[in-house]
């Protein structure tokens, strides 16, 4: 693989841009692996990549129904963040952040990351304890976060109306080390590595049926034939409980959608993250110029990728009182992706009751900031059996009533 610079850019150039090579190859499937992961979105990606690059395990092959990064990964509104209230979480998403600061550099890539700062505006007098009690909680786990008066918040974000008539700014946990990135370069530089290290990536490649043998996994049978494995991921984000059925056990997950949407571009005004969590609103400004826009999740089950109006309407009703410039802008476009909701409103990185199976599901709406944290802790996982980043995360923890409640710090996953 050739790597990308400012030289390689300015000879390309001279040649007319006609030594550029593909980013990712695009090989017939193998008839067996060491390790078969379902998902090529970034949390598949990062799980094969991560089990190269530490453990070296190359015989990988990362399976895809569709388009590379087609789920959620492309789907989201880019916040990156890991001010979280339990220990667990914040480890996590801490882990995911602190890659994110180096990823471009690792995987030669430009994953474009932002640490613009992520600020949760804190609109009555309980999330105003809520988040004091995050800050001293965030101290502890060396997560660098504070509570900021309404002052800081006009301050770092000017648009922002203080004395909304139902919901005032009382203040806010902010990150300053927050941001965004760009959701598809994060999967093309992992695919893109990948792929480097001999790895296949299988697009438009469907998984019909999970094989065992004994209660061991054994391989999957695909509309591109059969593959066999020794070691088998399932990392499908809405779909996990799809293709936990095929392996023989149930999942304590739900399905539902969870809609954003931008608007026109205009000129720079806004160079935070902003959540609004009482009225279930966020908003950033992304480097086009779009106000990215989200909200909470769809109140019933479904597996829409879909926006629809009444869903923008509520959004958008939220955030005007809190931002009024927003009032007079128009929609660009929006959409919906799948989400895997626990009870606890916190993610699943476990062994299964199949043999040699692994799932990572349930992220529900933070799946894009956990991206390496996650593809890291997977990767320790179905390597050695175990992980210090997945171990209170496991399946057992729903029948041990051993919960890690985040419904708080999860924000609009109310």
């Amino acid at each position: 693989m050739k790597r990308y610079s400012a030289f390689a850019i300015a000879r390309e150039a001279i040649r007319f841009h006609s030594g550029w090579e593909r980013a990712w190859r695009n090989p017939e499937p193998k008839k067996r692996y060491d390790v078969i992961i379902v998902g090529a979105g970034g949390h598949g990606l990062a799980t094969a990549y991560y089990l190269g690059r530490n453990f070296g395990i190359t015989n990988v092959v990362v399976i895809e129904k569709s388009w590379l990064g087609g789920g959620n990964t492309g789907r989201n509104t880019t916040i990156i963040r890991s001010n979280y209230l339990q220990d667990p979480s914040a480890a996590i998403y801490e882990k995911a952040r602190s890659l994110y600061e180096n990823l471009s550099q690792e995987l030669n890539y430009n994953v474009m990351f932002s640490p613009r700062g992520v600020m949760m505006l804190a609109q009555t007098y309980h999330e105003i304890r809520g988040y004091q009690r995050t800050a001293h909680a965030n101290a502890l786990q060396g997560v660098t976060t504070e509570f900021i008066d309404p002052q800081k918040v006009k301050e770092l974000c000017p648009i922002i109306n203080l004395t909304g008539p139902r919901y005032p700014v009382l203040g806010a946990l902010w990150q300053p080390r927050g941001g965004t990135a760009r959701h598809d370069a994060v999967a093309w530089g992992y695919a893109r590595a990948c792929s480097d290290m001999g790895m296949d990536i299988i697009q438009q490649c469907e998984v019909k049926a999970v094989r065992q043998k004994h209660g061991k996994v054994v391989g999957v049978d695909t509309t591109k034939g059969a593959i066999d494995c020794d070691k088998l991921g399932l990392v499908v984000a809405g779909h996990s409980g799809v293709l936990a059925d095929m392996a023989g056990f149930r999942l304590p997950v739900e399905s539902v959608a969870l809609q954003a949407l931008v608007s026109e571009p205009i000129k720079p005004c806004m160079d935070v993250v902003v959540m609004a969590n009482t009225v279930h609103g966020y908003m950033s400004q992304s480097d086009k110029g779009e106000m990215v826009i989200g909200g909470g999740a769809d109140g019933y089950n479904n597996y829409t990728q879909r926006g629809s109006f009444h869903h923008v309407e509520e959004t958008v009703r939220a955030l005007v009182e809190t931002f009024p410039m927003i009032s007079r802008l128009k929609m660009l476009r929006c959409w919906g992706g799948i989400v895997d909701m626990t009870g606890d409103r916190s993610p699943i990185l476990s062994k299964t009751p199949l043999e040699n199976c692994f799932i990572n599901c349930g992220w529900g709406t933070g799946g894009f900031k956990a991206i390496p944290g996650s593809g890291w802790g997977m990767a320790e996982l179905m390597a050695k059996g175990q992980s210090p980043l997945t171990e209170e995360f496991g399946i057992q923890r729903f029948k041990d009533g051993k919960f890690i409640d985040e419904s708080v710090a999860a924000g609009v996953a109310h």
